[in-house]
């Protein structure tokens, strides 16, 4: 049965632990005062690269950001001189931004990558949750025109106590299907998905809080 927690994008979150992992043996290290320089011969050139590889992911990510979002993250002028300049690169130019995107990932070795990383993670989390919800819609959606004991799961899982409600998503329901065999339109098709993402949202919501 689909669940709003089932609609976790793995494949994002597999991606994001091998990012920070990588990112994580790229801050500089300093003591009493002083930078101590990485020996170069501690790691093998194929971790040194997916080091830098994850750097220039995130130094894409920032170069698709806005200018004025760019501002919000509080970056060392060199580097945000240096995105700035890859978004006036154009894209057409592929030599060019690539020599920018890799000098970009030089100067991400000395800022604090994972802080960046966490930031860029907040801005994308209302999106994901978004995403989340949808794909539940539509897999509740399929599973109601293909299972005729799938409206009375959804009412006991994600809707009140409505029997006028429920009465109205059932019949919702039989006309999708009607139309599907008729090879009309999809009107109310589209429908239904509105009416399962209202209820899924509005479960998905925290409970209020006492004030």
């Amino acid at each position: 049965m689909p669940t709003i927690a089932s609609c976790t994008t793995n494949e994002n979150m597999k991606s994001d632990i091998k990012q920070r992992r990588a990112l994580k043996k790229t801050a500089p290290v300093v003591f009493e005062g002083e930078e101590v320089l990485e020996d170069e011969n501690s790691i093998s050139k194929s971790e040194a690269k997916r080091r830098m590889t994850a750097l220039q992911k995130v130094g894409e990510e920032l170069v698709g950001l806005s200018v004025e979002t760019l501002k919000k993250f509080d970056l060392p002028e060199r580097l945000l001189e240096a995105l700035l300049d890859a978004k006036r690169i154009n894209p057409n130019k592929h030599g060019g931004m690539n020599r920018q995107m890799q000098f970009i990932g030089k100067l991400m070795r000395e800022v604090d990558a994972e802080t960046i990383v966490a930031k860029l993670d907040d801005m994308k989390a209302p999106s994901q949750k978004q995403n989340a919800l949808n794909q539940l819609a539509e897999q509740w959606r399929a599973r109601m025109l293909a299972d005729a004991t799938a409206v009375g799961a959804f009412r006991n899982e994600l809707m009140a106590d409505d029997d006028e409600t429920g009465e109205a998503l059932a019949a919702l329901v039989a006309l999708a299907k009607d139309e599907y065999m008729k090879h009309q339109p999809p009107k109310y098709f589209r429908q239904l998905y509105k009416v399962l993402l209202k209820h899924i949202t509005v479960a998905a919501a925290p409970p209020p809080t006492d004030i």
